[in-house]
């Protein structure tokens, strides 16, 4: 099996080979600034940088495991949590999402990407190790079970609202560091490796919470003592990634957009309002997140509660997610960079529409918990890999580069918003008897994901193939003329 690093460097098939097999921080010379356009970055400091990225976000997807996913379901489960509070649990960090244009704002006012992250992350990370004092103090002293569940959402409301700040600075270094050529074939790769590490990781992790002798929620406190330490060691990494400063890059691209057009003013705030695909885009995202955030939080609930199946099955189940995610994600990336984000999107996203209906025949017998239920995970895995790269792809594709920051902190908070609306009302209804339980919010979310990708029928992405193009080579036959027209209304 490859290294994560030889990969990285298959990315630039037109470099020369790195010389030394140690990576190094990356040289102030990295950057090539030059008068008339934005800074150029080396090309072995980018090998370098998207090294030091992908063993990142190893450590970062291991850190995340710990402090969310099914092990914090199961945590809050033991101290009681009810489906709201759950619910609450996946709708928090997106709600706090609408901070993001906020924190496009601060970032786009600073000097340094690198610095600006960690300050705002290192915080962030460091907040979990008050639920671990809270967790030792729960152990030793006789409090009330609910009061830690309460102290474990407020945890998650402060460190997500410093990761809301933050979102923006990250997405728009890597959008800088990556070249667009390369962007789906890279992050297809830096998420398999991220996948790679949950499919390895999380039976493990689930395994010493369940084995614990002290019990789950011991158990669980110190795996996140630990976890606290393997998130600081991803921010580590990132001294070995190219810096960027956003006023130089801005002040570049500035001096070369006023060369070729001498009349033209600078770029004004906000302008994305009236750019009306970002905006078709927006009402698609939106949508989609709304419709997939009221089922999705609940799908581990399910399991755990309803079903009544212990934790080492349910994460063995994400473990399979994961696996399918590694096997499926380059081969994603590799081919949205052929055709485009969008036809991959509408596609995949019709089968991904439909998947809570396979929900519904779900029980605790033998052929659901060892067929039925491992094969929704392998179906949710991999093509819904293809979703979460190309959601991202297509921004960095719409955004102009000398001010990614805004359009990346609208859409992040139209994502908030939307999914934790999403998961807040699906925890309501899904205590009501009138919809019928779970069941009857999953088939609400099949229904609104369909409706969700209309408008996505209309938006337009630079380098994509058309929908019918796309079709007319997986199909035998030639496609009816009623979509070819609907391609030509979107475009």
């Amino acid at each position: 099996m490859k290294t994560l690093s030889p990969s990285a460097e298959e990315l630039l098939k037109n470099s020369p080979p790195i010389e030394v097999e140690v990576i190094k921080p990356a040289p102030a010379s990295a950057l090539i600034p030059q008068t008339d356009s934005p800074p150029r970055i080396s090309k072995q400091a980018t090998r370098t940088s998207l090294k030091a990225s992908t063993i990142d976000g190893v450590f970062a997807t291991i850190f995340s495991n710990i402090t969310g996913g099914v092990l914090l379901v199961n945590f809050l489960l033991q101290l009681g949590a009810t489906p709201v509070e759950i619910g609450l649990l996946s709708s928090i960090p997106l709600l706090v999402n609408f901070l993001q244009p906020l924190g496009a704002y601060l970032a786009d006012r600073t000097s340094s990407r690198h610095w600006y992250t960690m300050i705002i992350f290192g915080p962030s990370r460091l907040l979990w190790l008050v639920l671990v004092a809270g967790i030792a103090w729960f152990c030793c002293a006789d409090i009330e079970s609910h009061q830690l569940v309460i102290w474990t959402l407020g945890i998650i409301l402060l460190t997500n609202i410093l990761g809301a700040l933050g979102g923006c600075a990250w997405f728009s270094w890597m959008a800088a560091l990556v070249p667009p050529p390369l962007r789906g074939r890279y992050f297809g790769l830096r998420n398999s490796a991220g996948s790679l590490a949950n499919f390895l990781s999380v039976p493990v992790l689930g395994y010493i919470v369940s084995a614990w002798p002290g019990g789950d929620i011991q158990g669980y406190g110190v795996l996140l003592f630990f976890g606290v330490i393997i998130g600081l060691i991803s921010l580590a990494c990132q001294f070995w990634m190219v810096d960027v400063n956003p006023q130089v890059y801005r002040a570049g691209k500035t001096a070369s957009s006023t060369a070729e057009n001498p009349d033209d003013s600078p770029p004004k705030p906000f302008t994305m309002f009236k750019d009306r695909n970002f905006l078709k885009f927006l009402l698609y995202v939106g949508l989609w997140t709304f419709a997939v955030n009221l089922s999705s939080p609940f799908f581990n609930l399910y399991m755990l509660k309803n079903l009544d199946l212990d934790l080492t099955t349910v994460t063995l189940y994400a473990s399979l997610l994961a696996g399918a995610n590694l096997v499926m994600l380059v081969i994603w990336g590799k081919l949205a960079d052929r055709i485009g984000n969008r036809p991959i999107l509408l596609l995949v996203g019709s089968l991904i529409a439909v998947t809570p209906l396979f929900w519904l025949g779900v029980g605790s017998d033998l052929i659901s918990v060892w067929l039925w239920l491992p094969l929704i995970h392998l179906i949710w895995g991999g093509f819904g890999a293809a979703l979460d790269l190309c959601n991202s792809n297509i921004q960095m594709e719409m955004a102009p580069l000398d001010s990614p920051s805004q359009y990346f902190a609208i859409a992040a908070a139209v994502i908030g918003v939307s999914g934790g609306l999403g998961a807040t009302t699906g925890g309501f209804l899904a205590q009501l008897d009138i919809i019928g339980g779970f069941p009857g919010l999953f088939t609400l979310s099949a229904a609104l994901r369909l409706i969700a990708l209309f408008p996505l029928i209309f938006v337009r992405e630079p380098r994509s193939k058309s929908l019918t193009h796309v079709i007319e080579k997986i199909l035998p036959f030639k496609p009816k003329t009623e979509l070819a027209s609907t391609e030509k209304m979107a475009v």
